[in-house]
């Protein structure tokens, strides 16, 4: 199966709710078999996805036609044995939440993550919870 890791800058001129992210990802995912970790703060996105390689194809065909996105840069694009995160989740932080027991969150959705997947999952979140 395909995995595909990208990173990119959401567009404050599409703005969109994070929960609306979650909804409309969830039944996509779902119907294409797709799954993964989708870290999103309001200002970034850094999403794996896994599954049937068309499907993973065509849903990063989307995203990247997506306006909410922009400066899109795809990190990994890999063949995975298994799936490294299970089944889909969002990462998300609310305004005031606890940033220790964030980051312990991120570290058990990228658990069974490759090292440099896991790695950039963290690193990421490590800096904008500390920003």
């Amino acid at each position: 199966m395909l995995q595909l890791v990208y990173i990119s800058s959401a567009n404050p001129a599409a703005p969109c709710p994070t929960q609306d992210i979650l909804t409309i990802s969830r039944r996509n995912n779902a119907r294409d078999r797709i799954s993964g970790l989708l870290y999103a703060d309001g200002s970034r996105f850094l999403q794996a996805l896994e599954g049937p390689e068309d499907a993973i194809e065509a849903a990063y065909v989307r995203i990247r036609q997506d306006s909410r996105h922009r400066a899109i840069v795809l990190l990994s694009r890999r063949q995975v044995d298994r799936h490294e995160f299970g089944h889909w989740e969002m990462a998300h932080r609310a305004p005031g939440a606890d940033a220790a027991e964030f980051l312990a969150e991120v570290d058990r959705l990228t658990a069974q993550a490759a090292p440099d997947i896991r790695g950039t999952f963290q690193g990421l979140v490590q800096a904008r919870v500390l920003a």
